[in-house]
């Protein structure tokens, strides 16, 4: 917890002080949350929230207030919520932020997004893309046509991707128009509109006047209702290039959620030219990871997921250059290509959800699972982050932990032949070999000391 000298220090400069330590420490996120007798601030660093200081409750108002007044709100608005941004520099350091204001019952909580976007400056290679998949999204901006979707929950990295593709694709010879709400990111060359509801400035209103502009390539923030998804699939189809979000968590999911925003299938299944879904999951330190074995479960689940035995994993120390042992996040990706074959499945009325599931992931598509269990093998992240970020099919759970049970039943250990060497079972990857009391693998005599 930092301290802060509220009796001798103006508040326009704690909240300076404060707004550089979270910038300075990586931090995306600042709550400001109102309690009885304080105003406890938190932190949001590498997706967890951290207690960062107590400001008591005289001070609270006059702090709030300086945050509302340099994010353009109104200052004696306390009933509404309200939102606003910060652009400035703090003590050298350019600064582009998000202010949303909240009313409770015991004042007004603020949270402050801190923007950045480094990552989208420095290109694709940067993002955290295998090679497959990167070379998948290539393939997909190279299509002149189309629309790209960018999916994932809310913190999840989407903007900085798309960003990223548009970099890619901002060229001499292309015009490139966005609309955003809110504009995220300016960028040199490209022409941007900022939505404004209020006078009727709406996605699907600026999307109509987009299309006779002569784009070639079409950002839009957000598809929100069936209309948006309607004009940009629409857009696409007429030699466009779209570049879109959408609040889905997969590949599936997202063809689902556009058919339920009525999205004709015959529109969706030629407009649609591939769904980039990812997480974030908190990056190993590497001055302080270290390896160790993995457990029986774990080695199950390479097996099951991967079809590959890996004996050690990385896990977190804790250092003075990280946070408990992370340090930043890294995106996991599931990157689909929409095939021939999958546009005709895409068109047929009478495909159920499970028929769809199976000829989508039955394409050599690399789950969203799969990728974050490959950053595990390559030390990027460790195996508890990958599951309590990513979703694991709770049928499939149930299978790997009844097959550990049914291994644990038989034999653990290996005595070499003519020695009193005892070796580990997992080591020797011959688990599945276990099919009678005593048999010969190798050099090796396996006995049974199962229950």
């Amino acid at each position: 917890m930092v301290e802060y000298d509220l009796h001798h220090i103006p508040i326009v400069d704690i909240v300076n002080q404060i707004i550089l330590y979270a910038a300075q420490h990586n931090a995306s996120d600042i709550h400001m949350d109102p309690r009885e007798d304080s105003l406890t601030i938190r932190m949001r660093m590498d997706g967890e929230l951290k207690d960062h200081t107590v400001i008591p409750k005289e001070y609270e108002r006059n702090l709030v207030t300086r945050v509302k007044l340099i994010s353009n709100m109104n200052i004696t608005e306390t009933r509404l919520p309200q939102d606003g941004a910060i652009k400035g520099r703090i003590e050298g350091k350019d600064l582009d932020m998000r202010v949303s204001v909240l009313p409770t019952n015991e004042g007004e909580k603020v949270v402050i997004r801190i923007l950045d976007f480094t990552k989208s400056l420095t290109g694709m290679d940067s993002l955290g893309f295998s090679k497959k998949n990167l070379k998948l999204v290539e393939k997909m901006m190279a299509v002149p046509n189309g629309i790209i979707l960018v999916t994932g929950a809310t913190g999840s990295g989407k903007s900085t991707t798309t960003y990223s593709m548009l970099q890619a694709l901002n060229k001499e010879e292309t015009n490139i128009i966005t609309v955003e709400d809110p504009i995220e990111m300016n960028v040199e060359g490209i022409n941007q509109v900022q939505v404004n509801s209020d006078i009727g400035l709406t996605f699907a209103a600026v999307l109509r006047s987009i299309l006779r502009q002569d784009p070639n390539v079409i950002l839009i923030g957000e598809i929100r209702d069936s209309e948006t998804a309607q004009i940009a699939v629409r857009a696409s189809i007429t030699g466009h290039l779209v570049l879109s979000t959408i609040h889905t968590n997969d590949s599936l999911s997202t063809i689902e959620r556009l058919l339920d925003m009525d999205v004709e299938r015959y529109l969706l299944s030629s407009a649609l030219t591939g769904i980039i879904s990812q997480k974030l999951v908190r990056t190993l330190c590497p001055k302080c990871r270290k390896k160790r074995p993995v457990t029986p479960y774990e080695e199950h689940f390479f097996r099951k997921i991967l079809n590959k035995y890996v004996g050690e994993v990385y896990e977190p120390v804790g250092c003075e250059h990280c946070n408990h042992g992370f340090k930043g996040r890294i995106a996991v990706h599931e990157v689909l290509y929409i095939t021939d074959h999958l546009r005709d499945v895409i068109s047929d009325p009478n495909i159920d959800k499970e028929e769809l599931r199976k000829i989508v992931y039955g394409g050599g598509v690399t789950t969203l699972l799969q990728d974050a269990l490959e950053k595990v093998i390559e030390g990027h992240t460790t195996f508890n982050e990958v599951i309590r970020i990513v979703e694991v099919d709770a049928d499939l759970e149930k299978t790997i932990v009844s097959e550990v049970e049914n291994t644990q039943t038989k034999t653990k250990y290996v005595k070499k032949q003519d020695t009193t060497e005892i070796i580990d079972a997992y080591e020797l990857e011959i688990i599945d070999a276990y099919t009678t009391e005593i048999e010969i693998v190798d050099m090796y005599d396996i006995y049974v000391y199962g229950n």
